[in-house]
This record gives structure tokens, C-alpha cells and sequence, in this order.
């Protein structure tokens, strides 16, 4: 169940027990929200929570972003009550939390097909546990998967690993995840940046998120929307070079040349489909603008 081409580049959590927070979110330029039942609400607010998220996914007052549930676990006392609501409200997506493998994911599409979940809400599953890891390639086969979502928190809880500048503790497992995903043809997005004040952090670890292949990242603060969105655009510089890369290969086609240099640079096919996937990157970004 797969929408690559559609922009991911920042996912926003938002505590669904805060009405505030909600309203804010339809003026805020993400490219999707998680509506959050579930870390950012106290116990005996998650019914409330449950109710707000069902009321704002339905709404249609969100415009172009991409609305998704993060419901409790089935094994918390909320679980089971969210997914049915959220099944029923029919977001894009479904976010669940420590997911650890494909019986995991069944149990949850059950659920959801129970609740009455149209065919277009797909499962996001969260990758934060060593046994998602290991699990990385079936959880993003499953065939209701289209988004899997990284939790570096839980997954460095879980590690017992410290988080630190460049996150060399979490490299390996990102990578094992976003291979995953590329193998399966799935979205993948990073986990969250702690330290709101830290713009030079937050910037050089979107950075690292991009070249590691990552679609995207989930954020905790608007703040971080804007830059995170430029980090995961093509630049003007790129839109123009992949311009000229394609004009390139469609005149050597036509005059039967084998030899293809842009800027000096041997051109092969493989440039010529990363500049094709620029600009229509690109132009899904316009898109949804």
C-alpha cells in the first residue's frame, strides 16, 4: 500500500487532548499531523483526547495535510477503544506504537476492519523496539503499511543507548530500517528532534535524515515545520540541474550518442531516474502546497 510520491518531509505530532493545539494545527504548513492519543496524554484525559482527534480528523478543515490517529497500544486499557474510533473516523492513517512484526499488524488490521476502516486508511507502524528492527522488512511488506515511522526515543530507551550529536548509538538501526523500507517500497520517517531551542542540532540532524534516505521526519513543535520542509525539498539548484541532466539524455537519445555528460560528468541511467524523481518530487510538493 504505497503513496512515495506523496510529501512526507514533516509529520507533526499533536496532543489530541489539547483543543487548542488542534485549531493551531489547520494554520500550520505540515505535510501531515498525528493527532496523539497516546505519550502526549495523561490517563485520565485519553478518552476526551479520543473524542478530539475523531471531531478534527473528520472535520475537513485540515486542507492538503495528511491526518493520522496515533492510538494506544491493545495491550494499554485505551487501545482496543481507539482503534475502533479512529477505524471509524477514517484518517489516512493509523500510527501504532511498538509494533513487532507482521502477527502484531494483523491483529491491528483486524481491529481496524472491525471498526469499519475504509480501504484508504493505511496502518503507519512505529519502528522503536530491537524487535521491530529485526522485524524491519515484514512490518513494511505488511499489506496495509504505507508509512513506517521511526520512535528513536522508545528505540534508545530500549537500547539502553545514549542519544547524542550525529546519534552514531542509532545509526546502524536507522539504516536497517530504511532499508527496509526502500526494499519494500514503502515511506519511512525519521524520529523526532529533542532540544526545541537547538536550531544548529535540529538543522545538521534533517541533514543526516535526508542523506540517510529518510522521506521525511516527525517534529514536536511547529517551529520545526519550516526547516524541516526545506531540508527535504529540492533545491532550485537541483530542479535545474535534473532539467538539464533529462535534456541531456533525450538529445543523445536522439542522435544515437552512447556518451552523455552534464557539468563535466559522465551521465548514466541511474542519474537520469534520480532526475526524474527530483522533479516529480518536486512537483508533488507543488502539489500539495
Amino acid at each position: 500500500m504505497t503513496d512515495t510520491l506523496r510529501p512526507r518531509r514533516s509529520v507533526l505530532y499533536m496532543p489530541a487532548a489539547n483543543a487548542r493545539a488542534l485549531e493551531k494545527a489547520k494554520d500550520i504548513p505540515a505535510d501531515a499531523l498525528i493527532f496523539d492519543l497516546e505519550d502526549a496524554v495523561a490517563p485520565d484525559a485519553k478518552e476526551t483526547a479520543r473524542d478530539q482527534a475523531v471531531a478534527a480528523a473528520t472535520s475537513g478543515d485540515y486542507g492538503n495535510r495528511e491526518i493520522t490517529i496515533r492510538c494506544n497500544g491493545l495491550d494499554t486499557p485505551w487501545g482496543a477503544a481507539d482503534i475502533a474510533a479512529a477505524a471509524a473516523a477514517g484518517p489516512a492513517g493509523i500510527v501504532i506504537p511498538k509494533v513487532t512484526g507482521a502477527a502484531h499488524l494483523g491483529e491491528i488490521a483486524s481491529a481496524m476492519e472491525a471498526g469499519g476502516a475504509p480501504d484508504h486508511t493505511s496502518i503507519w507502524p512505529m519502528i522503536e523496539t530491537p524487535d521491530a528492527i529485526f522485524a524491519a522488512r515484514e512490518i513494511a511488506a505488511f499489506d496495509r503499511v504505507s508509512v513506517m515511522v521511526m520512535g528513536t526515543n522508545d528505540l534508545a530507551k530500549e537500547l539502553r543507548a545514549t542519544q547524542v550529536p550525529g546519534r552514531h548509538s542509532l545509526v546502524p538501526h536507522l539504516a536497517s530500517a530504511v532499508l527496509a523500507a526502500r526494499a519494500e517500497g514503502v515511506v519511512i520517517v525519521d524520529g523526532v528532534f529533542n532540544d526545541i531551542a537547538d536550531a544548529d542540532g535540529f538543522e545538521a540532524e534533517c541533514r543526516q535524515g535526508y542523506e540517510m534516505g529518510f522521506d521525511g521526519k516527525t517534529l514536536i513543535h511547529p517551529s520545526q515545520v519550516s526547516p524541516t520542509n526545506e531540508a527535504w525539498a529540492p533545491s532550485p539548484d537541483e530542479i535545474e540541474h535534473a532539467h538539464r541532466v533529462i535534456a541531456a539524455f533525450e538529445e543523445a537519445e536522439a542522435e544515437g550518442r552512447g556518451v552523455i555528460t552534464v557539468d563535466g560528468r559522465m551521465i548514466e541511467n541511474l542519474h537520469v531516474d534520480q532526475a526524474r524523481r527530483c522533479l516529480a518530487v518536486a512537483g508533488a510538493i507543488d502539489a500539495t502546497s
